[in-house]
């Protein structure tokens, strides 16, 4: 893990709240979901999740105030083995996520998208593709299944989801709370913070200290929202056809 966040551009430390302690961890921390940002998360991706095999993910975003945006993700990867012309990209952030038990290190190809097309393209007013950069386009066709073309993925969303970026007293840092609520009526709820990777081990420690005093569980089981969202929709559009 710290050979990949010596070679990362910043950290992500990732906490997922058990249901049963879900409210009691809002309450704790003064969480307000009033203040909360609402964001309408999209994905695409073959009915059986080809993309999602291989490690490509492929996102679309609409948040409320803010306009919406995409994103073609691949995970893992060795920073140190990233072409030298993608690296020096100013749209490529490497990131390692770490949770307890577990981290993954990616590489995300980001773009904000102008006069908000995403509601378009999921209506089928606007092709897939053009949600995507040409530079999104490339780093997609380099990674994902031979044959598989942006224009046919499925369609696999919206989650609502809630965001909130917050500073509790006491913390040095700030937080992250995102409440993903699916369609099924379940929810995850997840904290987490950012740091420079020279930061990451001290920041952990002071992060877990930080919620643990607060009473926030810390031995639940860890769920990730992505993969959660994927299968949700893979399963109904199988139920479906």
């Amino acid at each position: 893990m710290f050979e990949l966040v010596r070679g990362a551009d910043s950290v992500e430390l990732k906490l997922t709240v058990p249901d049963a302690h879900q409210r009691s961890t809002a309450t704790a921390l003064g969480i307000d979901p009033l203040e909360a940002e609402i964001r309408q998360v999209f994905f695409f991706d073959t009915p059986d999740l080809a993309l999602d095999k291989v490690g490509v993910v492929v996102r679309a975003r609409r948040v409320q105030r803010k306009g919406d945006d995409s994103v073609v993700k691949l995970r893992p990867v060795v920073p140190s083995e990233l072409p030298d012309k993608l690296r020096a990209s100013p749209n490529l952030g490497v990131e390692v996520d770490a949770m307890p038990g577990g981290y993954v290190c990616s590489a995300s190809l980001k773009a904000t998208l102008e006069s908000s097309p995403v509601r378009k393209t999921i209506e089928g007013k606007r092709p897939i593709r053009k949600l995507f950069t040409k530079e999104q386009r490339a780093f997609f066709a380099d990674h994902a299944p031979e044959g598989v073309e942006l224009d046919e993925l499925a369609v696999l969303g919206p989650i609502l989801v809630l965001k909130l970026k917050f500073k509790p007293a006491d913390y040095a840092g700030r937080l992250v709370a995102e409440l993903w609520n699916y369609p099924d009526g379940s929810r995850i709820l997840e904290l987490s913070t950012k740091c420079s990777p020279a930061d990451a081990f001290q920041v952990s420690l002071d992060s877990k200290a930080f919620l643990r005093d607060r009473g926030v569980e810390l031995t639940g089981k860890q769920q990730t929202k992505t993969k959660t969202a994927l299968r949700y929709f893979s399963k109904n559009l199988a139920a479906s056809s």
